[in-house]
């Protein structure tokens, strides 16, 4: 049997070192289905909905470093990628879509599911979007699809009618309109010139208050980041993607930073006279230091997203690690650490009311105390995701990293649902070490759920059957209910943000999974032991506090007022959580011994 133009296309994925594909059935792609199954070089991974295919190959990109590959079919299937290409657009991962179309004879004749991909495509695959319509033009568009999405670190797509999936595939003619491609990328070294890091280090040298700020982009060069700041006795915050770049038991780490982030790095922001912006876009100027009161140098592979945060004196275009290593024989060991000792003083004051705080009561159990309880009991290598919710705010403050963890979550898309599909792509691509996603159940109702039925497909094939999923239950859109309390001083509206109560521990054992349902704070050390411990996939449920707030590091008096007023108008729980303002605002202001 001669070899169809999806046999082509799957044989070409293998010599780019890619063998699995993230996807859904349907009829648009008929023919590579078919390939699929007279090969055994590719592993398809069958997901519930073609937007986790998307956000497992997202998370495949973000934990290896490789290209992920989601599949889809025509119509409604291309349709349902949309949302986890743009979290992969958006958090700078390398994806490449494949997707199926209606015949050729077909388009433009308003045939049943018929839709405009090309055009559809067009922004979140913005930097290469191809329709093939010829069996020898595969070679070139996967080639290209590939090789632009390694070098942009971006989402590329390549759309295929499926009449052309199942014709004969023949290499491209030696002759005039043809295309002849390759395959291979190999990272290019990217570093500035070396009067623009002398620059750098002029201006970070004559700073007496340095303050760090990494994301993901600082990922690979933690040595480096360490040394800086020993260096410059300085503190060192983490945007959110950038949580597992540095473990959080380095004294002079002040973890997160913005409306998820600690006191320490508010504070850190807020007293420093110079910032060392690493390989991060964190959005958020109020939580950066006002301008003009400090000095700015920034370090991104990516010149586009020079100065656009902060006004910097001075960009370096370049990778993290290598640009820190050249920069590092130009700094000078500032004498004077006062700086440091006061940032490593107000890190270890946090720990101790974040305890406090994680062990106020509640009713029943204090959502920060589940994710408190968590943190000593990670196993090592463990690999965590989370999703968007209230419960990132624990995640961000609470969950502490070791050295040698992996963590990530939607960063600027800040989508939900993600979780779940996450932890299966990490999964997939590290199946010998253990993987947690931390869902609210929002986002758990939304998609964690269905793709529970994934886990329970695949969950022996791993080598390490360690997949936990905690739900935080407390029946309630609690983030948006407190963005609407503090932001907009609305009170919670039940009929927008009452969540159903699911029974989520049950449901996990109706899969053949293990449920582990809690209700009483004394009951939590147990039971991550037992998930820890579990020989199969756990669904750990905490039957949280709704009324507990993720008070933000800074509270400003708009803010206050607002959340006044959204209590006085009539909030259904202004008595919860007044009391449970109460105790958190307390421990603050109380002394804790260090």
């Amino acid at each position: 049997m001669s070899a169809t133009v999806s046999d082509y296309l799957l044989h070409r994925l293998t010599q780019w070192g890619i063998r699995r594909i993230y996807g859904y059935p349907g009829d648009g792609i008929n023919g590579i289905l078919g390939a699929l199954g007279r090969t055994s070089e590719f592993q398809f991974v069958q997901v519930r909905h073609e937007e986790m295919a998307a956000f497992a190959a997202c998370s495949h990109a973000k934990f290896t470093g490789e290209v992920g590959v989601c599949l889809a079919t025509s119509g409604p299937g291309a349709i349902h990628l949309l949302n986890g290409l743009y979290d992969a657009k958006l958090d700078h991962q390398p994806v490449v879509a494949i997707i199926g179309q209606q015949s050729r004879s077909a388009l433009g004749g308003n045939y049943q599911q018929e839709v405009d991909l090309p055009v559809l495509f067009k922004d979140v695959a913005s930097e290469y979007v191809t329709q093939v319509t010829k069996p020898s033009a595969v070679r070139h568009a996967i080639d290209r699809a590939v090789r632009i999405a390694q070098f942009e670190r971006t989402v590329t797509c390549v759309i295929i009618p499926n009449d052309v999936q199942e014709l004969e595939y023949r290499k491209p003619a030696q002759k005039h309109g043809t295309l002849h491609s390759g395959v291979g990328y190999s990272a290019p070294r990217v570093i500035p010139q070396e009067r623009d890091l002398r620059r750098a280090a002029d201006v970070l040298n004559a700073g007496k208050k340095v303050s760090i700020l990494i994301g993901a982009g600082a990922m690979k060069a933690a040595d480096e980041v360490v040394e800086v700041a020993e260096l410059l006795g300085a503190g060192v915050a983490k945007a959110l993607l950038g949580k597992a770049a540095l473990p959080d038991d380095l004294p002079f780490v002040t973890g997160s930073i913005g409306l998820l982030g600690t006191k320490p790095s508010w504070d850190m922001m807020m007293g420093c006279d110079t910032l060392l912006m690493v390989g991060t876009s964190f959005p958020y100027s109020e939580f950066l230091p006002p301008e003009g009161q400090a000095r700015g140098v920034q370090v991104d592979l990516d010149g586009r997203m020079l100065s656009i945060r902060y006004p910097m004196e001075v960009g370096l275009v370049g990778d993290s690690q290598e640009t820190l290593r050249l920069l590092i024989p130009m700094l000078q060991r500032k004498p004077d650490r006062s700086w440091r000792e006061q940032v490593e003083k107000s890190i270890r004051q946090w720990w101790k009311v974040s305890e406090a705080q994680a062990m106020n009561s509640a009713d029943p159990i204090n959502p920060q105390r589940v994710f408190w309880e968590l943190s000593p009991r990670l196993p090592d290598g463990a690999i965590l995701t989370a999703d968007s919710g209230s419960g990132t705010n624990w995640y961000a403050r609470d969950v502490k990293l070791r050295k040698g963890m992996m963590a990530s979550l939607s960063g600027n898309l800040a989508t939900m649902g993600c979780g779940v599909p996450y932890a299966i792509g990490a999964k997939f691509a590290f199946p010998e070490r253990p993987v947690l996603a931390l869902v609210g159940d929002g986002a758990m109702q939304m998609n964690g759920n269905a793709e529970l039925i994934t886990v329970a497909k695949y969950w022996r094939e791993w080598k390490d059957p360690r997949f936990i999923v905690l739900v935080l239950n407390n029946r309630d859109l609690n983030q948006v209910t407190w963005e609407q309390r503090v932001l907009a001083g609305d009170p919670k509206n039940p009929a927008t943000q009452t969540l159903p109560d699911f029974p989520y521990a049950r449901y996990a054992e109706s899969l053949g999974l293990q449920g582990i349902r809690v209700d009483r704070p004394e009951q939590l050390a147990g039971a991550w032991d037992e998930a820890m411990s579990a020989r199969r996939p756990v669904v750990l449920e905490a039957y949280v506090d709704p009324d507990v707030p993720p008070l933000p590091p800074h509270i400003t008096l708009e803010q206050a007022r607002n959340f006044a007023e959204s209590l006085a108008g009539g909030d259904v729980d202004a008595g919860g959580v007044v009391r449970q303002s109460i105790k958190g605002m307390v421990d603050r202001l109380l002394p804790h011994k260090e």
